[in-house]
């Protein structure tokens, strides 16, 4: 008989054990966000999945204090016991028989954890399932984490769960703050919920508080004059709100889904931000723009501590919710350093390269620069000072859109990555989509003399993590360009008497002006900006330069008044030397003048200055010879500059004088193979879209060498029209495929073929 019962005990324990074991329990415990500032403050908190205000209390939050009141309330053997305790259920049994009636309870804190875990209605088959949980609860967790459990589900009362969201909601003040007396009443309200309310049952809670004081101090459980200073302690307790700042953050962060995350945001410079950009957001709404978006990243930290995805969250009018610093806008013409930048660590610019702005085409893709003007010869330094979009084109074309496409995508430019094989050289303009959170980033990697480390909004993210985007040497060459203020985009209306604070800084204009940019940086801070109207319209007078740029100024004069102190100085490996101004290049013997230039050794070009060619031509100057062609005698040689044919039609066009080669030799057979005219538009090999209903002329344009004067357009080798050389000419194709033909009087020809398709829109 023994032997069966000791068979039945162990088999009923096998089964409690894998029943403790494999049983769920219902410990999925729902938390509300707390958001802290960098300095640890509360600045946001929001509700659990369950609509309560229930907030995780660490476990060095709950003080010896906090933990000697509990543990003499609710269970003073908590330590000794498995989660039942025996003595106390027998002892309570005695008294509800003896009296008839329920007089005492037996919970101890671990079953008031399993009851508060999962309501049921209190009845003896719930109470022995109460019993089971308790016994998964101390399997499952230590006593420091159930008695954790306890302080974070404690009720108190509406949706207010816990004792950090009764600390923080009643008194202000975190867990491990609290007084004797605070403590005391916080355990005393979870008794009665209901009719314990601080703010309406202040005085009750007082007389509930101090009946308890007196016990501890027949308990010894603390000094004389301790519980003297407690029961005299006043009870001024009311429900208030919590802190609901940095809402965009907020909304980020939360998605962690961590109980409390500590941001990196500095709640000075967030404040002072969010006064001057709702100041400044007031006077642009008579502009019809209706939103500011602003990020500040410190350099030194690499970490956000400003961030505003709105001029104002609760601005409904305008859809202040609308995060605008992560929204995917069009750039503009702020990825123009980035670009600049490889193209000057691949060795194909330095800030003194001359490059050609004037009228280029694509395959059909023409860009033109802001203004619609042309420069001519420009340098790189004024090219992106200028923020010119003809030179920036070239130099993506020339290096090629895969690299600065490939360097974006390593910078976290998540849009870019996404379309990475439908971006082609608009790309460089504006033509792909980024974020004001991302683009800061980027001017962050630039200040970091070319570190790119992904910039953080929380205190824990580690930001070890980096590479290079650009190198020290070409990043403080970008640096100084940017710096300078001989530049079209200086705000007009910034007061002459205000202080222009030291930064290196770019702006940028989307197409249709729906987008203004502005973001600069200085050693300590980055500050991107960027305006417009959250519904896409656009505004005439909406530009990075006029509305964007005056905010960033304010914004470092507030946050870094004295930020030309400390400045970026030159890397070691970056050094200087006297180029030709006509190229850029290092001179020749022939080359006249001498300037100044950075320059990367071993990796900025060396070839040398060939802005001059020397030609051979008649003594009367009138007739230019090759070496197949050139007389024995009758002949001089000359030197002239190298004008290239997209140059001398500028000039042409700009009625700018310049010194011609001479036509060349009539009777030599070269001049039938090479000197072919250019068809520039329209391209070869594209598709053109023409309306059925209000059918638009292509344009015929060419460019020849300067010994033509007059050329022949034939259409699907049908004669057209002839007109002198470089003026345009219209006409309207037939649908399907057409070939383009262009003879020269010198009867030399060039075709393209394009397909013409016409719509009905």
């Amino acid at each position: 008989m023994i032997k069966i019962l000791s068979i039945l005990t162990a088999c009923l324990l096998s089964i409690l054990t894998v029943a403790i074991l494999t049983i769920p329990l219902p410990d999925d415990i729902s938390y509300s966000t707390i958001i802290k500032s960098n300095k640890g403050t509360i600045v946001n908190a929001s509700l659990s999945r369950d609509d309560k205000w229930r907030m995780k209390t660490n476990i060095n939050e709950i003080t010896p204090l906090m933990r000697r009141i509990i543990l003499e309330k609710e269970d003073k053997y908590f330590y000794y016991h498995p989660g039942i305790n025996a003595f106390a259920i027998f002892r309570a049994g005695l008294n509800n028989i003896f009296h008839l009636k329920r007089t005492s309870g037996a919970s101890t804190i671990t079953m008031q954890v399993a009851r508060a875990l999962e309501h049921r209605p209190r009845t003896y088959i719930n109470k022995f399932v109460e019993l089971f949980r308790s016994i998964q609860l101390e399997c499952r967790y230590s006593k420091e984490e159930i008695l954790q459990l306890y302080c974070n589900i404690l009720p108190y009362g509406g949706n207010i769960e816990g004792v950090k969201a009764a600390a923080l909601i009643y008194f202000r003040k975190n867990p491990d703050h609290l007084s004797l007396a605070e403590i005391t009443a916080l355990c005393v309200i979870p008794n009665r919920p209901s009719s314990l309310v601080p703010g309406k049952h202040n005085q009750q809670i007082v007389q509930a508080r101090n009946r308890w004081l007196n016990r501890f101090a027949d308990a010894s459980l603390f000094t004389h004059r301790e519980i003297v200073d407690a029961l005299e302690e006043p009870f001024n307790a009311t429900r208030t709100s919590l802190p609901a700042l940095i809402p965009h953050v907020a909304r980020i962060l939360k998605r962690k889904g961590e109980p409390e995350v500590l941001s990196s945001i500095d709640m000075a410079i967030q404040q002072k931000t969010e006064t001057l950009t709702a100041a400044y957001a007031q006077s642009l709404r008579l502009k019809n723009i209706g939103n500011l978006a602003v990020v500040i990243i410190n350099n030194e930290t690499h970490r956000i501590i400003a961030y505003l995805g709105s001029a104002d969250f609760h601005d409904s009018l305008h859809s202040g919710q609308v995060d605008g610093a992560s929204a995917v806008r069009q750039p503009g013409s702020t990825l123009k350093p980035l670009l600049y930048g490889i193209c000057m660590d691949e060795g194909l610019i330095t800030p003194k390269s001359v490059i050609n702005d004037v009228q280029v085409n694509y395959q059909g893709f023409a860009p033109e620069n802001y203004n619609k003007e042309f420069k001519g010869y420009v340098t790189t330094g004024y090219a992106l000072g200028h923020s010119l979009n003809i030179p920036a084109v070239k130099c993506l074309k020339t290096l090629g859109t895969d690299k600065l496409v490939g360097a974006l995508s390593a910078c976290n430019f998540r849009q870019v990555r996404k379309d990475r094989h439908k971006l082609g050289l608009s790309m460089i303009l504006g033509g792909c989509g980024a974020r004001l959170s991302e683009l800061t980033g980027l001017y962050s990697a630039i200040a970091g003399q070319g570190k790119y480390i992904a910039p953080s909004l929380t205190e824990e993210e580690n930001t070890s993590a980096s590479f290079e985007v650009l190198s020290p040497s070409s990043a403080y060459m970008i640096t100084e360009i940017l710096s300078s203020v001989d530049r079209p985009d200086f705000p007009l209306n910034w007061q002459s008497t205000a202080h222009l604070p030291r930064i290196a800084w770019k702006t940028g204009t989307s197409y249709g002006r729906r987008d203004a940019w502005s973001i600069g940086y200085n050693r300590k801070y980055t500050v991107g900006i960027w305006a417009g109207n959250f519904s896409g319209k656009g505004v005439e007078e909406l530009s990075g330069a006029e509305i964007a740029t005056p905010l960033l100024f304010t914004i470092f004069n507030t946050i870094d008044y004295d930020s030309d102190e400390q400045w970026f100085v030159q890397p070691q490996e970056l050094q200087t030397r006297l180029v030709c101004p006509e190229t850029g290049l290092p001179p020749s013997d022939r080359c006249q003048g001498r300037i100044s230039d950075y320059f990367i050794p071993m990796v900025s070009s060396n070839a040398t200055c060939r802005h001059l060619t020397e030609i051979i031509v008649s003594v009367d100057e009138k007739v230019s010879y090759c070496n197949l062609c050139s007389p024995k005698t009758g002949y001089k040689k000359k030197w002239i500059r190298n004008v290239a044919p997209e140059m001398q039609e500028f000039f042409a066009g700009q009625k700018i004088a310049f010194e011609k080669i001479p036509p060349h030799n009539p009777a030599c057979e070269r001049v039938f193979h090479e000197g072919l005219p250019q068809i520039l538009l329209p391209a070869d090999g594209t598709e053109v879209l023409i309306s059925r209903s209000d059918p638009e002329p292509l344009q015929l344009k060419c460019r020849t060498p300067t010994d033509v004067s007059r050329v022949f357009w034939y259409i699907n080798n049908q004669y057209y029209k002839s007109c002198a050389a470089g003026s345009l000419q219209y006409f309207i194709p037939e649908e399907g495929p057409v070939k383009i033909s262009c003879t020269d009087d010198r009867g030399r020809n060039k075709d393209v073929w394009i397909n013409v398709r016409y719509t009905d829109l």
